[in-house]
């Protein structure tokens, strides 16, 4: 488990852009499973749609990239520091399946495939309830900036 507070701590991301809310499981170098309330407040629905408020597909994207962070970090066993930033490196086989909209409750799931030369592949399924919304495969790496 990791709240809020514990999940600023290992992040760079802030309002607008943290899109994780609780890590309620996590198994070193395995697995990670978290949650992002979706509200009404979030600042993209007002373009996206004005009539049909749906979240972004590439947000929950980046959604599950800050979930497979935090898991890269704990497997790590590092907090980083503001000379290290995460960066995706690729997404593979991106696939949609339900619209998300303002009072879902995204559930992340993300598991290492593996780690190598630096750089992390993860699997990601985003569910609403028992029904998938978003899955694809990861690809991540950690960089030091000057």
């Amino acid at each position: 488990m990791m709240d809020i507070h514990q999940i600023l701590k290992q992040l760079p991301h802030r309002y607008p852009f943290l899109l994780v809310d609780r890590v309620l499981e996590i198994e070193k170098g395995k697995s990670i499973k978290a949650l992002k309330n979706v509200t009404i407040n979030e600042p993209f629905f007002v373009g996206h749609f004005p009539h049909r408020p749906v979240m972004p597909g590439v947000l929950m994207l980046e959604a599950m990239a800050q979930v497979a962070a935090l898991l890269a970090f704990d497997t790590l066993g590092v907090t980083p520091d503001d000379k290290t930033v995460y960066y995706f490196a690729g997404i593979d086989g991106a696939r949609f399946k339900r619209p998300v909209e303002p009072g879902d409750q995204l559930i992340m799931d993300v598991t290492l495939d593996r780690m190598k030369a630096g750089i992390f592949k993860f699997k990601g399924i985003t569910r609403v309830g028992d029904n998938v919304a978003c899955e694809a495969e990861l690809m991540c790496t950690m960089r030091t900036i000057a």
